[in-house]
């Protein structure tokens, strides 16, 4: 059987080395534009920052581990065509520039996603750059260097880290978004709050709820970023604006949602049975909306990867959806969320309530007892749990995997009250934080109902 690959950042990764691993009768071709596979780019900012000196260690696999494995890797191949009525793949050697003609019995789409770029004056300027893969790490961080003031465009979990490591070098640094706070799109306001306020306290500019209408240079570099409510002088701008799917090969050949995410079942397979797909490049099942949505992370990519390969011969192992659970460290301050924020819930039709605690996260006759706020949201009419989110100096964030648990088996407010968390003076406190967070909310539910 012969099987194609096209794109091998995480999803494709997992998936060839899956199927290579299991069934050594399969013919599998990679396609890949890049001359690299499996590339972190979650770990961008790390290298950025210093934390990481070689940006070579942000790769978890190589082509040759991955030929190694028996699968021919076209590097450098640009897919140009992809006809799934006859089953034909049209590639184009980006080295030689010799185009290549090729057949395929199952086509595993994995090509993940590509930063939006907003098409505005100006955008054609140096010094004006993207962070997703390996070659934008090294252009960063050369750029940056003789860079002095910095503009980051995004305010999501990249932006931030970005904005973290120039500040940490000495940079002056300017943060926009055109929403009315940061990483809104993973906590409500009350720990954007704290984040913000941690952001400012160490210089960095925040320039919120503003659009950024055009850049305008000297000499071909960019010089200024011109918003609806400013202008700001800048030797270098990081775009982070956020991602699309790229699936333009197999469009109006496959089911997909509006903004062009492949829409697959459980076992990774899309409305054509001889297409799979996985990554960035799908929409995931969500499971606190229950309805299928775009969210691209990592770890998405490489579970679905995996499971393509599970089920590439036959339905195996199901997709057991995603709650979208995430982490990040800013400075001192450890967060994490899962599911839905009570400001997006109503996005996807849920009518939601939520409860707060804030608490020391262990006994206050230990040495230290770092304070620590939790947030659940939840169904209003049926108490069925649907995010949560955390933020505090000592490292709780596993709590947010446990939550993914629960919401992922539709816990309710009242199961998570009394689950048996274990209890240990250097941990926690008798109750669970995370018992007493729920406790909370049905005392408050009750109160309401009084």
């Amino acid at each position: 059987m012969k099987v194609a690959v096209i794109g091998c950042t995480h999803a494709g990764t997992a998936a060839v080395k899956e199927l290579a691993s299991q069934h050594e009768q399969l013919d599998i071709t990679v396609y890949e534009r890049n001359d690299n596979v499996s590339f972190l780019s979650c770990g961008i900012a790390l290298h950025v920052g210093g934390v990481v000196e070689h940006a070579e260690s942000l790769f978890y696999s190589s082509p040759d581990e991955l030929t190694e494995l028996g699968a021919e890797m076209r590097l450098k191949h640009d897919v140009l065509e992809i006809d799934s009525t006859n089953q034909t793949i049209l590639a184009k050697n980006l080295v030689t520039g010799e185009t290549v003609q090729d057949t395929y019995d199952k086509l595993i789409m994995t090509t993940g996603s590509w930063p939006i770029i907003p098409m505005l004056p100006g955008i054609e300027l140096n010094q004006i750059e993207l962070c997703k893969n390996y070659h934008h790490a090294q252009t960063i961080i050369k750029k940056a260097t003789d860079a002095q003031r910095i503009t980051v465009v995004g305010a999501g979990y990249i932006g931030a880290e970005l904005v973290e490591a120039f500040e940490a070098y000495g940079k002056d640094v300017t943060f926009i978004d055109s929403a009315d706070r940061i990483l809104n799109k993973y906590l409500d306001r009350s720990f954007t709050d704290i984040i913000e306020s941690e952001l400012t306290d160490r210089g960095i500019h925040l320039e919120l709820n503003q659009t950024v209408q055009s850049f305008t240079g000297v000499d071909g570099n960019v010089t200024q970023v011109v918003t609806d409510k400013g202008t700001f002088e800048t030797d270098l701008v990081i775009l982070c604006v956020g991602f699309r799917p790229s699936t333009e090969l197999l469009k109006g050949q496959i089911d997909m949602l509006p903004n062009g995410a492949i829409i697959v079942d459980d076992y990774m397979r899309t409305s054509n049975p001889n297409i799979f797909a996985a990554g960035d490049s799908c929409a995931v099942y969500y499971n606190p909306a229950r309805t299928h949505a775009y969210i691209p992370l990592a770890t998405n990519a490489v579970r679905m990867g995996t499971l393509v390969g599970k089920n590439l011969l036959a339905p195996t192992i199901r997709y057991q959806g995603t709650q979208g659970t995430s982490g990040l460290r800013l400075y001192d301050l450890n967060i994490a969320s899962t599911g839905l924020t009570e400001d997006a819930a109503p996005f996807f039709g849920l009518e939601v309530t939520s409860t707060t605690v804030q608490d020391a996260y262990r006994p206050e006759f230990m040495p230290t007892a770092e304070n620590v706020q939790l947030k659940l949201v939840y169904e209003t009419a049926t108490h069925r749990l649907v995010g949560a989110q955390i933020i505090s100096k000592v490292d709780l964030t596993q709590a947010m995997n446990t939550l993914s648990v629960a919401i992922q088996n539709e816990m309710t407010l009242e199961e998570l009250a009394f689950v048996d968390f274990f209890f240990q003076p250097h941990y926690n406190k008798p109750w669970n934080l995370l018992n007493q967070a729920a406790l909370q909310g049905m005392k408050e539910l009750t109160s309401e109902r009084v």
